[in-house]
């Protein structure tokens, strides 16, 4: 069903319109995209800074403050003191933590949770704002801890652990030597509260959802705002790989939701400082782009669509009614279309079309006056055209008269027998056999058993004429001896044969077999020789002339005609049965030639069209 001219202009500017708002609405709503995550990730990446700077300045007082420690001559000695001395051993602690721990608290009453000193051999000093125990904790595992973890060189470690599970603290920790010598002595630590260094960290505005986390070198939480949290961290592995990659920006599922992860990595500390914002909250300013954009869009498209219409409307009337003037035009009313004048291009054209159809009404008529005259002067040269070939026909069949020649050779078949030239005889028999089968033009059917002794008497002629017999294998069933097959097909391929396969002379081993079978609704007539067979291209060049499906010309070619007995027997069979049907070829060189005839199985066709007439 054909789409009318309106239908058409409205559905062209519907999807010129709707592209253009489309392209416009995604590239603005991509470039929002992209300009808003910038500014996000920018924001993200100077408050990890920012918070990451001051961390590193927490942390670089707190070193400051582990210096003044070490540089205490009661620290040093304390660790030279022999561990079994407990006078020695109540006096360091005294004088440290008068002298050295309880100044740093005044200084850093909030800060510090807690400082000690863990002795190599076996002695430690602990002092904390609050009062605390020495004998209700093992420090033992605690020093092998830090002294696996702080450097060999008495710089500071930062962990995210403390000495007791129950406390959540920073601590920085440090190798310490003796007094009289060099060697490592003990090990100094100061645990700092991480509810003060979080409230530095708490401070920044990461949305509802968002949250800032650090983690150690290892991937494993420092900080987090709440435990639940820290253990959703732990859980996903998102630790490790934020650890491993250093300053990096991935997306990973947090709570079930497709979070943004930026991370910075503090040379200082070592720790790897994280912001993780949904994506749902960064993308809220971009989604509230996107409805606007699609209500405007809806709003455009609208207002385009119904001035499209009214456009499309405008120009399709004035068309209808010419259509409808044509119409009537090619039903031989002559009519004028009447119409309101316009001066724009469709007024113009009716303009033209109505004085179109006045000329055009005149003119019929002097074409039909001139249509007959030439018609009758058409008929009236056929006519003498037509006289012309009948007698240049009747002209050929004086020249050569049938009858004449039947009756020539039958004078010449008398004179052999009174001569007693059998020889003679048997050829001119042959030939008066030949010549009447050959003698009709048409291309009726004949049946297989007539082709065959057409062959037969060829053969007779072929016999006298290289002087010795030859014989031709036939293995035809009797069954398809009356098959139908087109007149004259058989004895030029075996002609053809003779003049080249066998054209350097016949051996006693030389063979021609004309084979019969039936292949389901086709009739296959197959002649095979042991001839020279066919180069390549001389096959190649064959095969090409039969796909021509057009009789050859008699052209000749040095002296040797080009293959036109096989092809015209091609052609003659494709005219009777259908261009399905025809001939093959298959001659390897000096390997013999393989011709194949490829007709209808006529006696099939019939008994199959006699049934079904039956069963109707």
């Amino acid at each position: 069903m054909k789409r009318s001219l309106s239908r058409k202009l409205f559905l062209y500017f519907f999807i010129v319109i709707l592209f253009s708002l489309s392209t416009v609405a995604v590239f603005t709503y991509l470039e929002s995209s992209a300009a808003i995550d910038k500014q996000v990730e920018k924001y993200i990446s100077t408050v990890i800074d920012n918070a990451g700077a001051q961390t590193d300045f927490q942390l670089e007082t707190f070193e400051r403050v582990s210096n003044s420690i070490l540089s205490q001559l009661a620290v040093k000695k304390f660790l030279d003191m022999d561990p079994k001395d407990s006078y020695e051993f109540y006096r360091f602690t005294n004088v440290i933590r008068q002298d050295v721990f309880q100044k740093i608290f005044i200084t850093y009453p909030t800060q510090i949770h807690m400082m000690y000193i863990l002795g190599e051999h076996g002695r430690s000093i602990f002092d904390q704002n609050q009062s605390f125990s020495s004998l209700s904790v093992d420090p033992t595992a605690r020093y092998n801890e830090l002294k696996d973890k702080t450097p060999e060189n008495g710089a500071i470690a930062i962990l995210g652990t403390g000495l007791t599970k129950d406390e959540r603290v920073v601590t920085i920790a440090r190798k310490i030597r003796g007094y009289s010598s060099y060697a490592v002595k003990g090990i100094l630590a100061i645990e700092l509260n991480e509810s003060q260094l979080s409230n530095m960290w708490n401070q920044v505005d990461l949305g509802e959802n968002g949250f800032f986390f650090i983690l150690d070198p290892e991937g494993e939480v420092v900080y987090a705002p709440d435990g639940a949290t820290r253990s959703e961290i732990a859980a996903t592995g998102i630790g490790r790989k934020i650890a491993g990659s250093g300053n990096s920006r991935f997306f990973e599922t947090i709570n079930g939701k497709s979070t943004l992860i930026v991370s910075r990595k503090s040379d200082y500390s070592g720790w790897t400082m994280a912001i993780s914002m949904p994506l749902d909250e960064l993308r809220a300013p971009v989604s509230g782009i996107r409805s606007t954009t699609v209500t405007v869009g809806l709003a455009t498209l609208a207002i385009a669509l119904f001035l499209a219409f009214r456009f499309g409307n405008s120009i399709v009337r004035p068309i209808r009614t010419l259509k409808n003037g044509m119409r009537e035009t090619e039903k031989g009313n002559w009519k004028s279309i009447e119409m309101k004048p316009r001066d724009d291009e469709i007024g113009g054209l009716i303009h033209s079309y109505n004085l179109m159809v006045s000329r055009l009404s005149d003119m019929i008529e002097r074409v039909y006056d001139t249509e007959l005259s030439s018609q009758k002067t058409k008929l009236q040269l056929q006519e003498i055209e037509l006289e012309r070939h009948k007698a240049e026909f009747q002209a050929l069949q004086l020249q050569i008269n049938p009858h004449f020649l039947y009756n020539t050779l039958e004078t010449i078949n008398c004179y052999a027998i009174v001569q007693d030239s059998d020889e003679i005889s048997e050829m001119v028999e042959a030939m008066a056999f030949m010549f009447r089968y050959s003698i009709q033009t048409n291309l009726e059917e004949v049946t297989l058993v007539n082709e065959l002794n057409h062959v037969r008497n060829y053969m007779i002629i072929q016999k006298h004429r290289i002087g010795r017999d030859f014989e031709i294998d036939v293995a035809t069933p009797p069954a398809l001896l009356l098959s139908r097959m087109v007149r004259l097909t058989l004895q030029p391929i075996v002609e053809n044969i003779f003049q080249h396969a066998f054209s350097e002379g016949f051996e006693s081993w030389h063979f021609i077999r004309i084979d019969t079978r039936v292949e389901g609704e086709q009739l296959l007539v197959i002649v095979e020789d042991n001839g020279v067979g066919m180069t390549h291209g001389k096959l190649a060049a064959l095969r090409k002339r039969l796909d021509r499906n057009r009789l050859a010309d008699a052209e000749e070619r040095e002296g040797k005609r080009r293959g036109i007995g096989l092809v015209n027997v091609h052609r003659r069979i494709q005219m009777v049965y259908g261009d399905e049907y025809g001939l093959s070829v298959e001659s390897p060189n000096g390997e013999g030639t393989r011709v194949m005839l490829r007709m209808p199985n006529a006696v099939r066709l019939q008994l199959k069209t006699n049934r079904d007439g039956t069963n109707s």
